[in-house]
């Protein structure tokens, strides 16, 4: 199966790609430089150009709180950029893969979201990936959205760089309690994402490492883990004043995986003793 994945400089598409050519299949990976998603002509040339089987639609706009002040670049990338590609794999009769996030949800109680429950974004990035899933579902029957949450991988930033880079530097920190939601590994998550795109198990889906916790629970065994003493201690968001309102319930129910066959990804502590291992092998 030939497979076409943008935003292939990023943490997932760069995993994405390894795995489609793990398992033989031919994977054309495009990033900015290779197509602008924001430029209509650019996306229908150079997908036809490729004519893959397949689009993994990773590339997104994902600075949250810089999106508050860039809200048409934002919606020109995650919502305008999507409807682009969602309208080429129609004319073009393929399937689609769109990666998604749990800021479609408003954040609020303490119920896992289930993939078919209301969306109401709290912000500008969520609003804009929001109307990036209506692109996909008005244009398409063959898609997958799939939502994800608390992402970390080994090519680009992510929570767990940014603490282990603290850690050298601080010997206390404080991190937000108050937000729950579960970590995810590109390198589990593309497993995943190649398994889901070999069939034609359409829908909405959530797959993140399988367990919860807070930032500051993540952040306390990112350094147990790392065996670095740092001291963390618990605070509330209003300590960490910022421009986008982020969720503090980003729980994901992940059965529809099961029920579809699919196989749940590891727990988040596995996932980061394998991700340490490669990134912090001190």
């Amino acid at each position: 199966m030939k497979v076409f994945v943008t935003g292939v400089k990023g943490q997932l598409g760069f995993d994405v790609v390894n795995e489609l050519k793990k398992r033989g299949h031919e994977a054309v990976g495009v990033d900015i430089d290779e197509m602008d998603i924001t430029d209509k002509d650019s996306v229908n040339r150079v997908i036809k150009a490729a004519a893959p089987d397949a689009v993994i639609h990773c590339a997104a706009y994902t600075a949250v709180d810089a999106a508050e002040d860039n809200e048409e670049l934002c919606r020109n990338v995650n919502a305008k950029g999507t409807e682009y590609i969602a309208k080429v794999c129609r004319e073009l009769d393929i399937k689609m893969m769109y990666i998604s996030t749990d800021y479609v949800f408003n954040g609020q109680g303490t119920r896992p979201w289930e993939p078919d429950d209301e969306r109401a974004p709290l912000n500008v990035y969520g609003q804009t990936k929001y109307e990036g899933e209506l692109a996909v579902e008005e244009n398409l029957a063959k898609y997958f959205i799939v939502r994800i949450a608390w992402v970390f991988g080994v090519n680009g930033k992510n929570f767990i760089k940014t603490m282990l880079n603290l850690g050298k530097t601080h010997d206390k920190l404080t991190v937000v309690a108050d937000q729950t939601g579960s970590p995810t590994y590109t390198y589990d998550l593309a497993r995943l994402l190649v398994d889901m795109i070999e069939t034609e198990k359409y829908g909405r889906y959530h797959a993140t490492n399988e367990g919860e916790c807070t930032w500051y629970e993540f952040a306390c065994e990112i350094f147990r883990q790392a065996g670095m003493d740092v001291k963390v201690e618990p605070v509330g968001s209003d300590q960490y004043p910022a421009k986008a309102k982020r969720p503090a319930n980003s729980r994901m129910n992940k059965d529809k995986l099961e029920e579809n066959g699919f196989i749940r990804l590891p727990s988040w502590q596995d996932a980061l003793k394998r991700y340490l291992e490669i990134v912090f092998p001190g």
